[in-house]
């Protein structure tokens, strides 16, 4: 009997010969329907003209027409130099006027009184000769003084520096008193007026989405934005809601060899000037009609530089798809390329996947977002 008992207790027991459960994932076919893609694109808000006010003539500040920040219209008085010294030169041009058309006056009598004289040889004709060169040494000197007057004149003019364009102003460089520096070169910067209404805004597009641009032109799937105005919608950083509409207007012509990217600019109009620029907003490009596939965000994972997907085959071995990603329409990702209708794509339980490995596929269901 004790035996017995010491043979029970060195017996082991029978090894299980059931395998461990497959892990559970939910799988579903990614929804195909036609959608209008919507490309996003960061960028800011610039003016369409920026001009550095620089008065044209030196001289003294007299005194400043404007508030700093405010909306000025093109041609709104903004500083005065003092125009004394260029009225005086005026003066004095308008002087020299009349001394070189008193001496065309002169020289013309002398010639018409010589005509005559010329005719009957009482004149010598070197003697015509000269009067006649005298007179038209009087018409080139009254040309020189309408000349200098016109330039008085304008001189006398820019002592008044207005607005070059409509916008807004910036602050006063300059106070009443400063000297300052006109002319060409080196002139003295006085304040800096931006355009408001339309703006630009403008943009970096990768070179795959350029290509694929250029592709869809190419097919009739939707014009180039070279060729046409595309629309485009922005939101402000404050903003959930694509609410300010626009155009592109502008594409680059060369790729950025140091990013990889092509600017692109888009035109809004700005009517009640909230678009300021340097804003930061997101662009949104429509980017044609196109069949796609659809799937969730969750879905997708990254493999390096790559997109993929796992897929579940009729045997449950799980495996990888690489996709090309498009812009989320109805709350789901476009998938433009690497997936097939009846893909099963797993949407839950990607934790529990391993490519190469079988897995319980469970049928779920995609389902967009509510409009």
């Amino acid at each position: 009997m004790l035996a017995s008992l010491l043979a029970g207790c060195d017996a082991k027991p029978a090894a299980s010969t059931n395998p461990p459960p497959l892990p559970s994932v939910t799988v579903s076919k990614p929804i195909q329907k036609s959608v209008t893609e919507w490309d996003e694109y960061t960028g800011r808000f610039e003016a369409l003209k920026t001009v550095g006010v620089r008065a044209r003539v030196s001289g003294f500040i007299d005194s400043i027409h404007f508030k700093d920040g405010q909306i000025v219209k093109e041609g709104d008085l903004l500083f005065v130099i003092d125009q004394r010294p260029y009225k005086l030169a005026v003066d004095q041009a308008k002087s020299d006027l009349e001394r070189a058309r008193a001496k065309l006056e002169i020289a013309t009598a002398d010639v018409e009184r010589a005509t005559p004289l010329i005719r009957h040889q009482t004149l010598t004709a070197r003697e015509f000769d000269t009067r006649r060169s005298t007179q038209r040494d009087a018409v080139g000197g009254v040309g020189a003084a309408e000349a200098a007057l016109k330039q008085a004149e304008l001189n006398l003019e820019w002592s008044e520096v207005r607005a070059p364009i409509a916008g807004r102003i910036s602050d006063r460089r300059v106070d009443a008193g400063n000297l300052i520096t006109g002319g060409q070169s080196g002139a003295t910067l006085l304040t800096v007026i931006v355009s408001l209404d339309p703006i630009h805004f403008i943009f970096d597009g990768s070179e795959s989405d350029f290509l694929h641009y250029l592709r869809l032109a190419a097919t009739g799937g939707r014009r180039s934005s070279r060729d046409v105005q595309n629309p485009v919608a922005v939101r402000l950083a404050d903003e959930t809601d694509f609410k300010h509409t626009g155009r592109m207007d502008f594409v680059d012509n060369v790729i950025n060899p140091k990013t990889g990217t092509i600017r692109g600019r888009a035109i809004f109009d700005n009517k009640d000037g909230l678009l300021t620029p340097g804003f930061f907003g997101r662009l949104r490009l429509y980017g044609g009609e196109t069949q796609a596939f659809l799937i969730p965000d969750s879905a997708i994972l990254s493999d390096q530089a790559s997109k993929i997907v796992f897929t579940v085959a009729e045997d449950g071995t799980v495996g990888i798809k690489k996709v090309e990603l498009g812009p989320i329409v109805d709350g789901l990702r476009v998938v433009r390329s690497g997936l097939a209708p009846k893909d099963r794509i797993v949407i839950e339980g990607l934790a529990r996947a391993r490519p190469g490995q079988k897995v319980k596929a469970e049928d779920g269901t995609i389902k967009a977002a509510a409009n």
